[in-house]
């Protein structure tokens, strides 16, 4: 397919479709025929019909769309809209990863188009819905190879844009971002009022004969009541108080545990507060409602504040990598989630215990400005940790920095793996790396001991070139690890190890290479 002069992409399954398109049409007609005899707008039948025509129209969408590619470039189809970009537009030909949770489809597989003005967009086909889809895979790399004779592609491998990647929009993470903060922002708002409830709460006094009618509810009133029955059925629901003849209210809601020690035939004094019962009074228990308390609504406000920053932190991210390419992945938001973490152990009770005055208590003030200092050294060793490292920089081991550095002495066990599957790591067995004592070789062991290791042929391996990771090379790299691609013996062979260790395998793997440092074989 490589070598077409034309391809044309179409959807697969077309006949469960086209089942699904009747399905619709005729959950178009039930609907119509049920609102003109009926007349009603909520309608079983009704509702059933609309949902199997919203479906037959998502169905037709899919099985429309076309994609063709020729030697003008990419010309689209769906239902609604059809473009045609030329080859001379098309910066690159990406692939985006999108992962579903389900069980059963580990990964959604589409390309997309990169502009060269920038601008990106997302073809309707081909599409994949599971990891190893040759179909996917050759139509691809005929569009890819149509492109490399018509147009000019900026890279020469197929980049993989995953949630991982530097490509990966915005979007996501500012509206959630913007999400939490609203909330945070609504929570602060309630919390004046809840001061002020509270407040007027512990200064109420008991109603007297002599209290206007008009302000009876800011005062304490008491009333007699006998419990008829009390329900409190499953611990996890919330248990009722029935009252005699319905007086002075019929039933009240508590909590489990307060109704199952109540009995039918007590007698009890309900105490009334702005309309509300606050309180029943009798010889067994007492129960008195939850009077909210500001430092509530003050610690929720913090706590969707600092939950903000983890998305805040992934946009961060993002435009500190936007010079990077776009399926080179980026370090992981997770120091700063630290660094987050950290700040709630002393925001969090800050707030709880000084959510009105905590600009006027000078404990308040001297708790958040220690507290503060803190914040910003984590997350100055946030930022730190998040830097992008790139292959060889001065510090390294491998780098300018690891000038002089000592040979090996005895077995050294490094957390490396080769990616691809060869005779030394079959089916990718392989989790380390020893070196020391012998041959390098691959262990599926952090050591000690060269159980189960199958020896490198230093003798066929060459080092090609040494980056960071990409979205292809898949998500069982850490981020914060660096690839080396290796010839072996004319087969291409990724190596991924944190960047100071990768720096020290491939240095001993080069030393190894000449007869004089050559250790025994190991089986």
């Amino acid at each position: 397919m490589t070598d077409a002069r034309e391809v044309t992409c179409r959807p697969l399954h077309t006949r469960a479709w086209w089942f699904l398109v009747g399905l619709g049409a005729a959950g178009a007609v039930l609907a119509a025929a049920r609102a003109a005899h009926h007349g009603r707008l909520l309608d079983g039948w009704l509702g059933a019909g609309l949902l199997l025509a919203l479906v037959g129209a998502v169905s037709l969408h899919k099985v429309t769309a076309r994609v063709r590619a020729d030697a003008y470039g990419l010309h689209s189809r769906t239902l609604l809209r059809r473009r045609s970009v030329p080859w001379a537009d098309v910066a690159d030909l990406q692939v985006h990863l999108k992962h579903e949770r389900n069980h059963r489809v580990e990964e959604v597989r589409r390309v997309g188009l990169v502009l060269r003005d920038g601008r990106r967009r997302l073809l309707p086909l081909p599409q994949s819905w599971s990891r190893a889809d040759p179909a996917f895979d050759a139509e691809l790399d005929a569009l890819r190879a149509l492109h490399r004779r018509h147009g000019a592609p900026e890279s020469g491998h197929v980049p993989v844009v995953s949630y991982r990647t530097a490509g990966r929009g915005l979007v996501g993470a500012s509206v959630l971002c913007g999400l939490l903060l609203a909330g945070a922002g609504l929570a602060a708002w309630f919390v004046p009022g809840v001061a002020s409830g509270e407040r007027a709460w512990k200064s109420a006094v008991p109603c007297t004969a002599r209290t206007p009618a008009t302000e009876r509810g800011e005062c304490l009133t008491t009333l007699s009541a006998v419990i008829e029955r009390t329900e409190a059925a499953r611990p996890r629901q919330r248990g009722r108080l029935y009252f005699a003849d319905g007086r002075p209210l019929e039933r009240l809601e508590i909590s489990y545990e307060d109704a199952r020690k109540f009995r039918p035939g007590d007698s009890v004094e309900l105490t009334v507060w702005r309309g509300g019962v606050r309180e029943v009074a009798g010889e067994r228990h007492v129960w008195r409602a939850h009077v909210p308390a500001p430092g509530e609504p003050a610690v929720i406000a913090a706590a969707c504040a600092l939950a903000a920053g983890y998305p805040g932190a992934q946009v961060l991210l993002r435009l500190r990598g936007r010079r990077l390419p776009d399926d080179e992945v980026l370090p992981s938001a997770l120091p700063f989630a630290g660094a987050l973490a950290g700040t709630g152990l002393w925001l969090l009770p800050l707030c709880y215990l000084h959510p009105t005055s905590l600009f006027s208590s000078p404990v308040a003030v001297a708790w958040a400005a220690a507290g503060s200092s803190a914040t910003l050294g984590l997350l100055a060793w946030a930022w730190r940790a998040t830097r992008v490292r790139t292959p060889g920089e001065p510090g390294e081991a491998g780098g300018s920095g690891a000038a002089g550095e000592p040979a090996v002495e005895g077995e050294v066990f490094l957390a490396a793996r080769f990616l691809e599957h060869t005779d030394y790591n079959p089916h990718g067995f392989g989790t380390h790396i020893v070196l020391g004592g012998g041959a390098p070789a691959v262990t599926p062991h952090s050591g000690p001991g060269r159980f189960a290791a199958k020896r490198i042929p230093v003798e066929r391996l060459t080092v090609r070139n040494v980056r960071r990771a990409r979205g292809g090379d898949g998500d069982t790299v850490p981020r914060g690890w660096h690839i080396a691609e290796l010839d072996d013996a004319g087969e291409p062979v990724r190596l991924a190890a944190a960047p100071a260790d990768l720096a020290r395998i491939v240095r001993e793997l080069a030393s190894a290479r000449t007869p004089a440092n050559a250790g025994p074989s190991t089986p």
